[in-house]
């Protein structure tokens, strides 16, 4: 039976389609979004723009949403004394409201507690109980309530002072639980999920998750428990045919993914599985063992591939309500810009460990690179007193040919634009937009050295020398072309300020896809113009991102300079992980 089961996952493995399928996890409903939420929401996002730009004939389908059942929802609605249904749709819309201010392009948001999902959920239900999986037991052992899990006593600490004993992984407090609830044999999927894992290199990624993931499953795997009492746990989906029992809410939520594509309705398949799942580290245990082993026991492949994302710290220490130094993405976003707010979180963030949250680093970064790197080269290259007549002009054959012979600058920025497309690609393939953003800002950088290797202001008309209009549209023509093609890259990481970018140079819409990476002076030797070149789109702002300043009273801060990591953290950030 085991070998039967691992050959149709071999065989499934095989399998490919056009759709490309995305999820983040659904967010708990407890408490309002915080970073660490958006931050899921933004990579995913950002994942699935690339998957758009880069594979145009896919179909691409990104879901996202909210949890919205459990014992840790029914005590937040009571703490705040509303009903829990009316608690779930105000936190669930502040969701919502986040993720569109933040321009997330998510194709469905499902809820937990849509009819359309406690469909699903009792569906599938149904088919585990059908084949077998689901048997009744009395069920005994350590709960914990926060993290809605049981957990073995080698996951728990005792705190022998007071008797109390925690979670080890995130601290929270358990409590000794007795009850009779319907169990899922997960130790018969060991095998499956071990060959799940290790059937593709890129399966779980980073490696480190890989790792910890074969770690938990070299462990003798003990069943699980996939129902509560419903008079423990009324605010839940009952389990089919018996209202005494609610389904576990981690069997609920992990569902989520299969009803957002309409199952169990015939459809649902041409995007199943998903390609790429986006994960918490502190999820892995669920979306890496629990998911896998329920969906075989289903009868359905298991996700391709499970991105494991890290954390954020606060100025160096860990967000939470008691530190009082949980980050409001909407505060935050008043302050940066939302697009900022991406901007910061992506360019920082590395999915193998943690990621601290600075005011300060922000205020830098954003200042260095959004506001100077990229702004200002656009605003350079769109001043009037250069560019009179406000043109995307064409290079003049000559001039470029001799810039690029005598100018070392205009030599390395032809060398990493030309660049430009295999590094970004093969950094995005891996959701290492920290790497995207580097390699987009190491070519701004060139193309800002070479404006000013090039002195574009002594050759306008009216100059000392005389001036010299075909070399001065040159120059202009090739920190264009430098700043049409990083605007292209940077669209999935920053896709207001890429589109506002790509309006002002009046790039058409059709021209703005991955394959127009490679038409540039860069790679193509331009014909002699005669006054030709685009209009520049008048109504656009030349001023891409005006610089943070800190509010009067603020503490005084050095000037934003760029921003510099040490060698071995650069080093660090700089390691694929595969």
């Amino acid at each position: 039976m085991l070998l039967r089961r691992i050959k149709c996952l071999r065989y499934l493995g095989t399998r490919h389609s056009s759709s490309h399928y995305a999820t983040t996890p659904i967010f708990y409903v407890n408490a309002a979004p915080h970073i660490g939420h958006l931050y899921s929401a933004v990579i995913a996002d950002a994942h699935c723009r690339y998957q758009r730009l880069r594979y145009p004939e896919k179909e691409i389908r990104l879901c996202t949403g909210t949890d919205e059942h459990g014992t840790k929802i029914q005590q937040a609605a009571a703490l705040h004394g509303i009903q829990v249904a009316k608690y779930c749709d105000g936190i669930s819309e502040r969701y919502r409201e986040v993720f569109r201010s933040a321009n997330i392009l998510q194709d469905d948001f499902i809820r937990t507690t849509e009819e359309r999902h406690k469909r699903a959920v009792a569906h599938f239900w149904r088919t585990l109980d059908s084949r077998g999986h689901i048997y009744s037991a009395a069920y005994s052992g350590w709960y914990c309530v926060s993290d809605e899990t049981f957990l073995t006593d080698s996951q728990l600490r005792l705190d022998e002072s007071t008797g109390t004993r925690y979670s080890l992984e995130s601290g929270h407090p358990v409590e000794w639980t007795e009850e009779t609830n319907y169990m899922f044999p997960l130790s018969k999927f060991q095998d499956d999920v071990i060959y799940w894992v290790k059937q593709e290199a890129t399966r779980i990624r980073p490696a480190k998750f890989e790792k910890i993931l074969l770690d938990t499953l070299s462990e003798p795997l003990p069943d699980v428990s996939v129902s509560r009492p419903s008079n423990r746990v009324h605010w839940a989906i009952p389990v089919p045919g018996d209202d005494t029992q609610t389904v576990y809410v981690w069997l609920d939520a992990l569902v989520n993914y299969l009803s957002s594509l309409g199952y169990p309705n015939e459809g649902f398949s041409s995007h199943w599985p998903p390609a790429q799942q986006i994960i918490g580290k502190d999820i892995l245990k669920f979306h890496g063992v629990y998911w896998p082993a329920f969906l075989i026991a289903a009868g359905l492949e298991p996700p391709r591939g499970l991105h494991v994302h890290s954390h954020w710290t606060v100025d160096g220490q860990k967000m939470s309500k008691s530190k009082q130094n949980v980050v409001d993405p909407v505060q935050a976003s008043q302050q940066y810009s939302m697009e900022g707010l991406r901007y910061f979180l992506l360019r920082e963030g590395v999915a193998h460990s943690d990621g601290n949250y600075s005011h300060v680093k922000a205020m830098r970064i954003l200042n260095s690179e959004l506001a100077d790197t990229l702004g200002n080269l656009l605003s350079r290259a769109c001043a009037k007193t250069l560019n009179p007549r406000q043109i995307y002009p064409s290079a003049h054959a000559e001039h470029l040919a001799d810039l690029l012979q005598s100018l070392d600058a205009a030599k390395r920025l032809q060398e990493s634009l030309l660049q430009l497309s295999e590094r970004c690609s093969s950094h995005y393939e891996c959701n290492h937009f920290h790497l995207v953003a580097d390699t987009a800002m190491a070519a701004l950088h060139a193309a800002n050295n070479f404006f000013e290797s090039s002195r574009p202001w002594e050759l306008k008309t009216g100059a000392a020398g005389g001036g010299n209009e075909p070399r001065l549209e040159t120059i202009i023509a090739v920190t264009m072309d430098a700043l049409r093609l990083c605007g292209i890259v940077l669209q999935p990481i920053i896709p207001q300020l890429a589109t506002r970018l790509l309006d002002k140079l009046s790039v058409p819409a059709a021209q703005r896809g991955w394959n127009y990476l490679d038409q540039s002076f860069a790679n193509d030797p331009p014909l002699d113009s005669a006054g030709g070149g685009r209009q520049l789109d008048a109504q656009t702002s030349a001023m891409l991102f005006q610089r943070i300043v800190e509010e009067k009273g603020a503490k005084e801060e050095q000037k934003p300079q760029p921003a510099k990591r040490s060698k071995s953290k650069k080093k660090e950030r700089r390691e694929t992980m595969s």
